[in-house]
């Protein structure tokens, strides 16, 4: 009699019989000669060809392999003695169903016998007929068997006769959708249609209603026709909630029929089983009798040989349905191995016990939050789970396996074992949280989500346990952030800087020297007084101090004026503890707002929040100031005021504590708004007060505008004198008219050296009794940002004015910078701007646009007529009605004299042609109103002849604007980036929502970039080179740059590092060679009406041609991938402006399909 072995992992369900002479027992039983089996070939290819293997090899027998073209590389045929190419130019599924050629593969090498696996050609009654009239032995049932079991329809009719119960169904296949419709109007829905010639969920659909009838059968047939050679099926009556309970049999040639117990494989998506459990928890005994009893009786009645299973689906009554015997090794075979270990001895001798309890999970290449739409590619790392109580079945998971659309996506089985199910399911969620899969996606995070479930732990699960368990989809996103910044580094390495560079320089090789801090918390600081006293006693405490108080605006306006706004998190992070202990005795820091909030997401892919956030933990002592734009927070554009107002009160919540709020063209209705908001200190301006041929901007302007300020209810004053125009004389006019006029209210002053007078001028608005003054470190300092602060500190030292600042400390801190500014060597206005200017006092353009003109006139190729856009800018802002020039009005007017200088114009001819030339947006929607209306009024004719027709905005833009819906806009977001949206990105979304959109896509791609230091961030590794890279506290890597191939055929590079001692290599595209390769385009996401592939795949029906009309949910194509198929739907109504794609056209995920207009 056939014995099975002891050994885990052996023959035991595998079914290849040893050679025997043993008597018949059985009338179904065939008379066998003796020949032993020394060879096996496996007609299957991944992780079940290999099983077989080993369990041959130890056997003693030699395997043989067989591959499609397109499984060169996969490993099942590295693992057998000999392996043989099949299907030669067929398609991939093809060649594995070629039964020809898998014949001829096993006459010609003297196979002895054939082991058909799973799927494929295991339940093809001919293919077993082919091996035997080959000579071959065909290791399952005979063809008979399989041809009865495989047709489910007579399997069906089969069951009846063993009395065994059945689903109510059709008695043989159906041939057209009208038997469908009748088989509907006399059992009613819900309705199932299923293969009748295979399984594993291919060509299943359930319908609910007649209007889905014709769409399922078609795709039912398509499905069935595509994996199993036939598209015939029968149709049964859908029961609703069942458990899914199979029985797993084993049979001898003498009639001998032996059940194993049973499996629950109710946990299932698509009718594809996800999870299944041996054995079958709280099972009631006498119903697990009747399943057992009724398996093997059904077996006995055709005579069953060797391994299957007989599947049932058990009601919540606990009354079983049959369903179907698949007369073949199936995927969950494991699960039963592992619980079934006896002793070594015949079947009638031994008893057959149950060991415990196992689980398996199918991790497969499909993505869960994309409905598991199947991904394919190469996998980068792939590091497995393992340990006591796992089992791993694979064949390619491995680094550099690629993962093709062709095959199932089936990556690895994982089965747990333990003495019950809930340890079971412990091990298995500790083997899946160790593994690590990059490249491609895989449903791990979705198992993970199964295995915490209460209900799977409870051992109460159906078949609609997924449908039934929306916090399944829940899913918690896998960091990656090793490998998204080797994708970084590479990318940088091939493609160059990924932020715009201004200049060709390269980072300095020396990193900055961090001064010693000294160990415990810092001193007390004036943040200490703001927090303690409010606003109101923080500035009573401002305008008692004795002596001149400094703000420091190295991290922020200095770097912004000379850097282009480029320094990064990872630098001021390193200097901030610094600060924090040696400068306590400074009015504030400049650390946010203004351009840094928008430059942070779109040129250094970093969270400005976060920068806010890290920034307050290492300087808890020293108050933070920001600068607002009035109306426009720190955007360019006038935004809703709820928008403004919940910005300020999420900044206040991050740690910030001074908002200086100015507009830019002084317009007191937007100021007003940004006070109202920020609950703190003021606003305002630029001009040269003490030049007494201009009138605009007086002195008696300038005290208006306070008195308003005034009585608004400012905390402090502030002067913001954008372009550094105050000289010394006017400093002392203005600053003690303001005093005499406001004694009690302590008095700001914001300057730019870009003339190169502004300690002078800093030094004679402190004698006229200004508190406080800005000042940059010294390496920070001059030219078009703000005046040297060891510059002030020494001016001041042993005076009234002394400012309390040790100026060694300042040596140091100037040192820190010094270095931290060669790493920005790409940015540094020095490249093309070698000193400041006293023409400042004719053109008035502001420190930080100074530099950016600069910049810009370079990149334009106008260098060299720098000095017409300088006088340009005179003329621009004239036109325009002699603006005050602060972000975004400096910007307008800069605007405007580039198109001047760019078109050659001169203000008159710019004046006369206006109705005609094409003037900058900015410029239109300033003249529209968009920013507010500036003090005398907008210039007439110039309004007119540009804006024509144009809609004109009275009064404060942001009065007219609806609220915006912060929090439809979250839910928007949420939709989009996932579940970790916070109110920040709410508000950086509703201030920028293209640059938000931008940098989250980046940092998902690319990953904590903030982590690499800067010369890293710019400039990527030079070969060979080592480095290491702390992502948090306790989790640094060890990383080395190894090397760059050449060009492959798709545009790519490979690059190689050594990441922590083991190699990784990327793929990176090569753009500037791609522009030279001719790829399909891709949709882009933000292009409403650009429809992409939701997965690869192979373009098998399209439904729609260019032109005709769609409907919100209407088919559009159908692909085919993995042999399973999607219908893509059309997101919208409209007309379809072109079609990308052809029949047969295979597809990357997110390749442009079609567009809809």
């Amino acid at each position: 009699m056939l014995k099975f072995r002891t050994i885990r992992g052996g023959l035991r369900l595998l079914g290849i019989p040893p050679a025997s002479t043993a008597p018949a027992a059985s009338p179904h039983v065939r008379r066998l000669e003796y020949k032993p089996i020394k060879k096996v070939m496996v007609a299957n290819r991944g992780e079940i060809a290999i099983r077989v293997f080993r369990a041959c090899t130890e056997l003693g027998i030699r395997t043989v392999a067989v591959y499609s073209e397109q499984d060169t590389g996969q490993m099942h045929r590295q693992k057998a003695d000999e392996a043989y190419l099949i299907g030669r130019g067929l398609a991939p599924v093809q060649a594995y169903l070629h039964i020809p050629d898998i014949i001829k593969v096993a006459k010609e090498n003297n196979v002895d016998a054939v082991h058909p696996g799973y799927g494929f050609l295991s339940e093809r009654a001919d293919f077993a007929q082919a091996c035997q009239d080959a000579g071959v032995r065909f290791i399952g049932p005979s063809p008979e068997v399989v041809r009865k079991m495989g047709d489910k329809v007579e399997a069906r009719a089969i069951a009846i006769s063993a009395g065994v119960p059945v689903v109510p169904g059709t008695d043989a296949p159906i041939t057209s959708l009208h038997e469908a419709h009748e088989f509907s109007n006399t059992y009613g829905f819900p309705i199932i249609f299923k293969a009748a010639y295979g399984g594993g969920g291919r060509g299943m659909r359930v319908v609910h209603s007649y209007e889905e009838l014709e769409e399922n059968y078609n795709r039912a047939y398509s499905e069935a026709l595509a994996a199993f050679g036939n598209g015939a099926l029968f149709v049964e009556k859908f029961i609703e909630k069942p458990r899914h309970i199979e029985v797993q049999i084993l049979g001898d040639q003498y009639g001998n029929i032996l059940h194993l117990y049973e499996r629950d494989c109710s946990i299932q998506r698509r009718h594809q089983k996800v999870v299944e459990i041996a054995p079958a928890a709280h099972l009631d005994p006498q119903l697990r009798t009747r399943l057992t009893s009724d398996s093997v009786k059904l077996a006995k009645q055709v005579g069953y040989e060797n391994a299957g299973t007989v599947e049932f689906l058990v009601d919540k009554h606990g009354k079983h349905y049959f369903i179907e015997v698949n007369s073949r090794l199936q995927v969950e075979h494991t699960v039963t191995e592992e619980i079934t270990d006896r002793p070594d001895w015949g079947w009638r001798r031994g008893t057959i016990r149950i060991n415990g309890c196992a689980i398996q999970c199918r991790v497969t290449t499909e993505d869960p939050a994309r409905s598991f739409q199947p991904d394919t590619g190469r996998i980068e790392v792939f590091r497995s789970g393992e340990g006591m109580g796992i089992r791993l079945d694979n064949a390619s998971a491995f680094q550099g396996a690629v993962i093709s659309p062709h095959y199932d996506s089936l990556l690895v089985k994982v089965i747990a074992h333990g003495k019950d199910h809930p340890t079971a399911a412990t091990k298995m969620s500790r083997a899946l949280a160790e593994f690590r899969v990059r490249g491609v996606k895989t449903n791990i995070p979705f198992l993970q989500n199964v295995l915490n479930n209460q209900q799977f732990l409870a051992g109460t699960v159906d078949t609609q346990f997924i449908d039934e368990n929306p916090e399944l989809f829940q899913l918690r996103p896998a960091q990656n952030r090793a490998q998204k910044l080797l994708h970084y580094l590479g990318h940088v390495m091939v493609n160059g800087p990924t932020t715009p560079i201004p200049v060709k320089a390269s980072p300095s090789p020396t990193d900055p020297i961090v001064p010693a801090v000294p160990i415990g918390p810092p001193p007390a600081g004036f943040r200490d007084i703001l927090l303690r006293e409010g606003p109101e006693g923080f500035a009573r405490a401002v305008r008692n101090h004795q002596g001149l108080l400094l703000m420091d605006t190295t991290f922020r306006d200095a770097h912004q004026s000379l850097l282009a706004t480029r320094v990064r998190t990872h630098d001021l992070k390193k200097i901030a503890p610094y600060v924090a202990h040696n400068f306590s005795k400074l009015f504030s820091i400049e650390n946010w707002g203004g351009a840094t909030f928008d430059v942070a997401m779109r040129f250094l892919y970093e969270c400005p929040w976060r920068r806010l956030q890290e920034l307050r933990e290492l300087i808890p002592n020293i108050p933070f100031q920001m600068l607002l734009r009035g109306a426009n927070a720190v955007g360019y554009t006038n935004y809703p005021d709820n928008v403004v107002f919940k910005f300020c009160e999420v900044a206040k919540e991050n740690g910030m504590d001074v908002f200086r709020v100015f507009d830019s063209l002084n317009y007191m209705p937007n100021l007003l708004l940004g006070m109202e908001a920020a609950g703190n200190a003021g606003g305002g301006g630029g001009g040269d007060v003490a030049d007494p041929s201009r009138t605009k901007y007086s002195l008696q302007y300038y005290m208006g505008l306070a008195e308003e300020l005034v009585r608004a209810g400012t905390h402090i004053l502030c002067i913001k004198d954008m372009a550094g125009l105050l000289k010394p004389v006017a400093c002392t006019m203005l600053v003690r008219s303001l005093r005499d006029r406001f004694p009690d209210l302590p008095l700001h002053i914001h300057t730019h050296d870009t003339s190169g007078a502004g300690v002078a001028a800093m030094l004679a608005c402190a004698q006229a009794g200004a508190d406080v003054v800005d000042v940059a470190a010294d390496s920070m300092s001059g030219m078009t940002s703000q005046p040297s602060m060891g510059a002030l500190v020494a001016c001041t030292r042993g005076t009234p004015m002394d400012t309390g600042v040790p100026l060694e400390r300042v040596f140091d801190y100037s040192e820190y910078w010094e270095g931290a500014r060669g790493l920005y060597a790409a940015f540094d206005c020095t490249a093309t701007m070698k000193s400041g200017n006293s023409d400042v006092y004719e053109n008035e353009i502001p420190g930080g646009q100074y530099t950016n003109l600069h910049f810009q006139a370079h990149s334009m190729g106008l260098g060299s007529k720098f000095k017409e856009v300088k006088k340009a800018y005179v003329e621009a802002n004239q036109m325009l009605g002699d603006l005050i020039k602060v972000t975004p009005s400096s910007k307008i007017v800069g605007d405007l004299a580039q198109f001047m200088v760019q078109n050659g114009l001169s203000r008159a001819e710019a004046e006369a042609q206006a109705e005609e030339l094409s003037f900058p947006r900015s410029v239109v929607e300033f003249l529209q109103g968009y920013i507010g209306i500036p003090h005398g009024g907008f210039p007439e004719p110039l309004r007119s002849k540009v804006l024509k027709d144009l809609p004109r905005v009275e009064g404060r833009p942001g009065a007219s604007l609806p609220p915006l819906d912060l929090q439809l806009l979250e839910k928007e977001l949420i939709e989009r980036h996932g579940e970790e949206v916070t109110p920040e990105d709410v508000l950086s979304a509703a201030i920028y929502p293209d640059v938000f959109a931008h940098f989250k896509d980046f940092t998902a791609t690319f990953g904590p970039l903030d982590s690499l230091n800067t010369r890293l961030f710019l400039q990527g590794p030079k070969i060979a080179e080592e480095f290491e890279v702390e992502l948090e506290r306790g989790k640094t890597l060890h990383i080395k740059a190894l090397a760059i191939s050449d060009l492959n055929r798709a545009g790519q590079r490979q690059v190689f590092f050594e990441l922590n001692g083991q190699l990784r290599s990327i793929l990176v595209k090569d753009t500037q060679a791609m522009k030279e390769m001719h790829f399909h385009p891709k949709a882009l996401k933000d292009v409403k009406g650009q429809i992409g592939a939701p997965m690869p795949g192979k373009v098998i029906d399209i439904k729609v041609a260019a032109g005709g009309k769609v409907a919100k949910g209407q088919p559009l194509c159908v692909l085919s991938a993995m042999k399973m198929e999607t219908v893509v739907t059309s997101p919208m109504e409209g007309t379809v402006r072109k079609v990308h794609v052809t029949t047969d056209m295979t597809l990357e995920g997110d390749d442009l399909i079609l567009e809809i207009e």
